[in-house]
């Protein structure tokens, strides 16, 4: 999250001291009142300098202040810019997850596992989008969507669940598919979990010492489950480097097979094609592949018209017009390197 603080600038303009003139007297001079003190534009003369010089002077010394500040200004524009440029060509990777109010950032990794624990929910076993919501915010509090190998005594994975409390072996607990079929079995027997407050729920299923703290991401939870439920199209975008192996259209479609209980992807060459369905259920697969595109060497998914494609730059967090679309607003073709 970031933090905005307000600043006040104090601006002191420049001091001027101003020399202290006498008002020439001419008591011989018939023409009374031409050479008057009282004439914005009068002239002194001898060792006098005329009103006009010391308006250049004013001027000349407020220019002296304002073009070091306007210089400087100029510098630190331009450093500005050139941060900008650099870290938009070197950023590291970072997805964002959005919907019509919010809009947070995460690391590949978390957004994959997210992607994993909500079609899990949603796809693979039939579930509401409310279950994917307390599945994501009890992960997000558990492990910050991490698939963590060590815990509090003997827990372990994206939710920190313990084989000594029955929730399987480590190595099952590891297995991110697993662990979320896990969880899903165990909050649909918690009575009204559909209806009673998240963070009951939630701490229904896990038995933490922090009962309240699930509370605190019900709002990303519910930002990520609508994401990959397809419900808010172009919700997912990932900024990544340039893929450094070659990806596997058969990892793919069974990771979609295992996942989300798709079995109708094909592949030709580079290509895994996939017929949804419904728009929803295209952006849903959508969001998963460019969810996954670190881990699968995955460089372009396109929705219909629309497409994400992998690059490094700030670009990659959104989604562009497809210069070769799929023809159906429900189909999805995924991109390999």
């Amino acid at each position: 999250m970031i933090s905005r603080r307000r600043r006040s600038d104090h601006g002191h303009g420049p001091h001027h001291e101003h020399d202290d003139h006498e008002s020439y007297d001419d008591t011989d001079d018939t023409d009374d009142g031409y050479w008057a003190d009282e004439d914005d534009d009068a002239i002194h003369l001898g060792s006098h300098r005329f009103e006009s010089d010391h308006r250049r002077s004013r001027l000349t010394s407020t220019l002296g202040c304002l073009l070091p500040l306007a210089l400087l200004g100029l510098i630190a524009g331009g450093g500005y810019y050139g941060y900008q440029r650099i870290t938009d060509a070197i950023g590291s990777n970072t997805c964002k997850v959005r919907d019509d109010r919010f809009d947070y950032q995460w690391t590949p990794e978390q957004v994959a596992n997210s992607a994993t624990i909500s079609v899990v929910g949603t796809d693979l076993l039939g579930l509401s989008t409310r279950a994917s919501q307390i599945a994501n915010a009890t992960a997000i509090q558990e492990s910050k969507l991490r698939n963590l190998r060590s815990g509090d005594r003997d827990s372990l994975g994206l939710f920190q669940q313990r084989p000594t409390m029955g929730w399987g072996t480590a190595e099952q607990i590891l297995d991110p598919v697993y662990a979320s079929r896990s969880f899903y079995n165990a909050l649909v027997k918690v009575s009204d979990w559909q209806t009673r407050p998240l963070t009951e729920v939630a701490q229904d299923v896990q038995r933490s010492g922090y009962p309240e703290a699930y509370a605190d991401h019900e709002t990303q939870g519910r930002v990520l489950a609508t994401a990959f439920d397809g419900s808010f199209p172009q919700a997912v975008g990932c900024r990544l480097h340039d893929a450094t192996a070659p990806g596997s259209p058969t990892a793919v479609t069974d990771k979609l097979r295992t996942q989300a209980g798709i079995t109708n992807a094909t592949t030709s060459g580079k290509l895994v094609t996939v017929p949804a369905g419904s728009a929803q259920k295209a952006w849903s697969v959508g969001h998963w592949a460019v969810s996954h595109a670190q881990s699968e060497q995955i460089t372009s998914v396109i929705v219909g018209d629309h497409a994400w494609n992998r690059q490094k730059g700030k670009a990659g967090w959104n989604w562009t017009t497809a210069q070769h679309p799929t023809g159906s607003d429900s189909t999805v073709r995924i991109e390999l390197n």
